[in-house]
């Protein structure tokens, strides 16, 4: 059997990889354990959150569906951070986990060109070309089915000689009760890639019924939810609430008194975790002046049957896990459903891979989601529409990459193949550089062309946010050009639409920036202006001429930066210039530098570990030595 794409695992990387590959127009088929648990919510019962969120709308914007299927099976949607500013908010949505995976496997189902089937794959099938590099040419399942295809990719999440941990108990599974591939890391190991392990973990789950609520603190969704997708239109989800209780020092003495039972301290576990996502036990052992940590239960589906215990992922022994639960308020009695675990794989280092997610020592290789180092459903889905536009793209002879300034996919992957990982990766609004200028709410039309261009999103969808983006162009001119004068007409306009006045001529930019103003009045303001267009643009993109405005300045200031290092990046290296002895660069820079000798800044930052901070110290010094040149 031979395709144009092979798709290996289906959880959210695979999914949004082979739907893309499929969308473009190649022959794909997907192979994964279990049909029925594609896209599955393995872990906490929510998509989105800091940095998260951006990754979500990016990939929306990009034509996947991780977006679309949360707004459709999401039973609380919040804002993050909304007293703060839209470059560091975050959506978040409770989801109903087991609707997602039904609705993505019929997505999956009902998608052209694709196909499936249920079966795991054992090893894959390479050669050598002429110039000694490996090319990926299929792939062997369990069951004996050979697949040939032209591009191959592994999105094999925690599968790789996955090993779960229960306290003494050890069980050789990808996810607890489904086993995991022992012999796929090998293909890799005998290519020559960098593998390592690493580990994360999840919590308890605890019957609804045996929860006494009344003690517990309410957390609901917000009054107007947000939602993910620029397909959703008319939102109006039924929410239901969060709890919060809390750990207290008799939960801590129980699990100090079984640091002895921990796996994660006994030498078991060997992968490196979660730092940001530590267990319970960690956070006793690293924290052990706090008194308490917050718990918040999160119902698993709409009928709220089971809550997952967010902050309390542990792979202490049952009989401890017990104990624990029952030393919480409102869990005195609470029956668990199933137990937490730790769970040990294998994934590649990340540094192995081009920009593109191919592996460099293995042509038509490509990865995406945890076999990469990171963590979380939002950061999967990420790399696999990435992995499944550039399988297909190279087909053609083309490729596809986000720059920094380009989108928090762009971060992410630089960060991956540039800097490596040894711990999960997760994204972080503060990993990037431009985030104001990367907001979620700006997703759509920082992305949305690139999803026009391959095929992934519809001409109509298109052109609405072309509209928008002609629109908000014409009107931010408009309003840096535009002065209000402190006419007594002015100023009754002013106040009929909640503004303070204004002594001064000033520009309209400035007068928006001032303070909050919202969409009404500022359609109201705009128009009594003469800016006539605003009568009939859009809500998002009245929002974001409002963002734009009172973020003026700074977002100038980011765009003269992008600039600059673009025209940084362009700097060639001389022949004769010496790395050696440049303050600012560490000896592993330096190395690096040597032995790849790249011939421009730009070539220098492609090579892994060399960071801006370098690039800086290094266009300085390329300053220096022809300053040094001219004068001799």
């Amino acid at each position: 059997m031979e395709y144009d794409v092979l798709v290996v695992g289906g959880g959210h990387a695979g999914l949004e990889a082979s739907i893309a590959s499929a969308k473009m127009g190649a022959k794909t088929h997907l192979v994964t354990i279990l049909i029925q648990n594609i896209a599955l919510a393995s872990c906490n019962p929510a998509v989105g959150g800091l940095g998260k969120g951006h990754l979500v709308k990016e990939i929306d914007a990009l034509g996947g569906v991780m977006g679309e299927i949360t707004d459709k099976c999401g039973i609380q949607f919040r804002i993050l951070n909304s007293s703060k500013g839209p470059a560091v908010r975050g959506t978040r949505a409770q989801i109903d986990m087991d609707r997602y995976s039904i609705i993505a496997k019929t997505i999956a189902l009902n998608t052209k060109n694709l196909t499936i089937s249920q079966e795991s794959v054992e090893s894959l099938l390479y050669e050598r070309d002429t110039q000694g590099r490996y090319v990926a040419r299929g792939i062997r399942t369990n069951l004996g089915n050979t697949y040939y295809a032209k591009k191959i990719i592994l999105t094999t999440g925690t599968f790789l000689r996955g090993l779960v941990h229960i306290g003494e108990t050890k069980l050789h599974n990808g996810r607890f009760g489904e086993p995991a591939p022992q012999n796929l890391s090998h293909s890799l190991l005998d290519m020559g890639l960098k593998v390592g392990r690493l580990k994360t973990g999840t919590c308890p789950r605890i019957d609804g019924r045996s929860i006494d609520f009344t003690c517990l603190e309410v957390h609901n969704g917000d009054e107007i939810p947000p939602h993910f997708s620029f397909k959703t239109k008319d939102f109006s989800p039924t929410q239901l609430p969060c709890f919060v209780t809390y750990t207290n020092e008799t939960t801590h003495n129980i699990i100090r008194q079984n640091f002895h039972r921990a796996p994660l301290f006994t030498g078991q576990i060997e992968g490196v975790g979660p730092r940001y996502c530590p267990s319970i036990e960690d956070k006793i052992n690293r924290f052990a002046d706090k008194s308490r940590h917050q718990l918040f239960l999160e119902p698993q589906t709409k009928e709220a049957t089971e809550y997952y215990i967010n902050g309390l992922s542990t792979s202490l022994p049952i009989d401890v896990q017990e104990a624990v639960i029952h030393s919480i308020q409102g869990l005195e009695n609470a029956h668990i459903t199933r137990y937490g675990y730790a769970i040990e794989y294998d994934y590649v280092e990340p540094t192995e891979l081009y920009h593109t997610l191919e592996v460099k020592k293995c042509a038509n290789l490509f990865l995406a989601g945890q076999i990469n180092g990171t963590t979380g459903y939002e950061e999967a889905a990420a790399q696999g529409i990435m992995a499944g536009i550039n399988a297909v793209l190279s087909l053609q002879g083309k490729s596809f990459s986000l720059s920094r300034n380009e989108g928090y996919i762009g971060v992410m992957i630089d960060d991956l193949v540039t800097k490596g990982t040894k711990e999960p990766y997760r994204v972080f609004t503060s990993r990037a550089e431009y985030r104001l200028l990367l907001r979620e709410d700006n997703a759509y039309l920082r992305l949305s062309p690139y999803g026009y261009e391959f095929g992934l999103i519809d001409k109509a969808r298109y052109e609405e946010v072309m509209r928008d983006r002609e629109q908000i162009q014409s009107i931010m001119h408009t309003l840096q050009n535009r002065y209000l004068t402190p006419s007594s007409e002015n100023l009754a306009l002013l106040d009929s639409i909640n503004l303070a006045p204004i002594s001064d001529k000033t520009l309209l930019i400035h007068i928006i920036g001032r303070e909050e103003i919202d969409n009404a009045h500022l359609r109201a303001l705009l128009v009594a202006c003469g800016i006539t267009e605003a009568q009939d643009i859009s809500e998002c993109a009245l929002k974001q001429i409002f963002i734009e405005s009172k973020y003026f300045d700074y977002m100038q200031k980011q765009k003269m930066q992008i600039a600059q290092m673009e025209q940084m990046l362009q700097v060639e290296i001389p022949r004769d210039f010496v790395f050696e002895g440049i303050p600012g660069l560490s000896l592993e820079v330096i190395e690096k530098l040597k032995t790849f000798n790249p011939k421009s800044l730009f070539e220098a930052s492609e090579i892994s570990g060399i960071t801006p901070a370098s690039l800086d110290v290094l266009h300085l010094y390329i300053h220096l030595h022809h300053k040094k040149v001219a004068l001799i």
